[in-house]
């Protein structure tokens, strides 16, 4: 092993208060990507289908629920869309994931990895891709296959910049260190979404 072990502090994320945040979770909408490309006509009208379905965000016009990261160092998310509402939870890793699930006005809910979440203002977040490491010692490989040299083992919790997504395989950024991980071992990226 030549690579380095990363790692990073757990907290991400301080509960306030003793409530539940009852918000409704929403359907995953899921595109197979590679039908167009396939050529087969009743694939092609399924993909059609399929994207005549997906949610957009009624403020953005972008898709939901959609990846985002946090901006500063600090966020604090509320009960509902406004500084009125009690805050429930303040999320303190500057660039950590963050799933937008829906959008009102200037005002974005959104969850972490574990579901926990509410409405975060959106000068909060970037459309910066980002992804939590989900498992202890996850290898960092120099090309998208098993059998590559390792870069570095990377602790559950690190935070990394998403630099692509190709097949099973994502490639991170982790300070200066850059590598390839099954898709399987981070959050911040949907099965199937392919990014450049």
């Amino acid at each position: 092993m030549t690579g380095r072990k990363v790692s990073s502090s757990l907290a991400g994320a301080v509960r306030l208060g003793s409530g539940c945040l009852g918000a409704a979770a929403l359907a995953l909408v899921l595109l197979a990507t590679g039908a167009a490309r396939s050529g087969g006509a009743a694939q092609a009208q399924t993909m059609a289908a399929t994207a005549a379905t997906i949610q957009r965000g009624p403020e953005t016009g972008l898709p939901l629920p959609r990846y985002v990261s946090l901006k500063s160092g600090e966020g604090r998310a509320r009960r509902g869309p406004n500084r009125s509402h009690r805050v429930d939870w303040v999320f303190t890793r500057r660039d950590m994931p963050l799933r937008v699930t829906a959008e009102f006005e200037h005002w974005r809910l959104i969850e972490d990895q574990e579901g926990q979440g509410g409405w975060m203002h959106h000068s909060l977040l970037s459309g910066v891709r980002t992804a939590l490491v989900l498992n202890d010692m996850t290898v960092m490989r120099r090309q998208p296959t098993p059998e590559s040299t390792e870069v570095a083992l990377l602790e559950r919790g690190v935070v990394a910049r998403i630099l692509g997504c190709e097949g099973d395989w994502c490639r991170l950024r982790v300070d200066n260190w850059r590598g390839w991980v099954p898709r399987q071992a981070i959050w911040g990226v949907d099965p199937g979404e392919e990014l450049n």
